[in-house]
C-alpha cells in the first residue's frame, strides 16, 4: 500500500477483519480488490445482479449478494449490523447513497465510510451519520495536479490541510551531502524519516544516521508543512 492509499484506509480499524462494501462500481470494486488482497474478509453488495456476479467471478470479495440497500430489512438479512465497518460506495445516485448511509447507521454499524460526488452530497452524508466521507474524483484530481507541477514528489499522505508526509526523489542539489549538512529542519521545516537503499529502491532505512550521505535519484520520505515541501528543489 502506498502513502495515498492510507488517506482512505486510515479510518478503517486495524483489528477489524470484516468489511462490507455497498455499491460495486469502479470505486467499490477497487475497495473490494484492495481489502481482499490485504487478507480481509469482504462482503460486496449491489442492486445490480451483473455487478455482483462479476465480483464473484473475479474473486475480489469473499461474498457478494444482490439486494436493495435502501431497504432496512434487506440490510438486516445480509447481516450488516454485524459488520464493524461498512463502505457506502454509491456515488452517482445521491438519494440511494443517503438512504443507505442512514439505514446502515441506524442498524448500529460503528464505522461508516461514504463516497460523495459533490460537497453538498458530502454534507448530507455527514448529517445522516457517515463517520468519514471521501471524494475520490476530487482527490485524484488534486493528485494529478500535484504530480504535473511537482514531478519529484512521488507520493503524498496529507496529515491535515497544511501538513503532509511525502516520498520525493533526492534532487541533484542534495547529492553527496550528509543529512546534518542539509539541515532540512532549519531550511525547510521538514523532518527526514527515511531514505531508500541505493541497491534496493523499494527498501528504506528508517531514521537514518545524520552522517549518511544522500545520493541524487534515490528516494527520501519527509514530513512537515506543505509550504516547506513546495520549497524543496526538484
Amino acid at each position: 500500500m502506498n502513502l495515498s492509499s492510507l488517506k482512505f484506509f486510515r479510518n478503517l480499524r486495524a483489528n477489524n477483519r470484516q468489511f462490507a462494501v455497498i455499491g460495486l462500481g469502479r470505486f467499490g470494486r477497487a475497495v473490494c480488490l484492495t481489502l481482499h488482497g490485504m487478507g480481509y474478509e469482504v462482503l460486496g453488495i449491489d442492486v445490480d445482479e451483473n455487478r455482483v456476479a462479476q465480483v464473484l467471478t473475479d474473486q475480489i470479495a469473499a461474498h457478494a449478494v444482490q439486494m436493495d440497500s435502501t431497504q432496512p430489512s434487506a440490510l438486516q438479512e445480509a447481516g450488516i449490523p454485524d459488520f464493524d465497518t461498512v463502505i457506502i460506495a454509491i456515488g452517482n445516485y445521491i438519494q440511494e447513497s443517503i438512504i443507505t448511509t442512514l439505514n446502515v447507521k441506524e442498524a448500529g454499524v460503528a464505522n461508516v465510510v461514504a463516497k460523495a460526488s459533490t460537497e453538498i452530497h458530502g454534507k448530507l452524508l455527514r448529517r445522516v451519520g457517515a463517520d468519514h466521507v471521501v471524494f475520490p474524483e476530487f482527490e485524484m484530481g488534486c493528485e494529478l495536479a500535484r504530480s504535473l507541477t511537482r514531478p519529484g514528489v512521488l507520493d503524498r499522505f496529507e496529515l491535515d490541510p497544511d501538513h503532509s508526509i511525502v516520498e520525493v526523489v533526492v534532487p541533484q542539489e542534495f547529492d553527496g551531502k550528509t543529512i546534518v549538512e542539509l539541515d532540512l529542519r532549519n531550511h525547510y521545516g521538514l523532518t527526514l524519516m527515511a531514505i531508500s537503499k541505493e541497491n534496493a529502491m523499494d527498501k528504506f532505512e528508517i531514521n537514518p544516521s545524520p552522517v549518511t550521505r544522500l545520493r541524487a535519484g534515490t528516494l527520501m520520505v519527509v514530513v512537515g508543512a506543505n509550504r516547506g515541501i513546495d520549497k524543496l528543489p526538484m
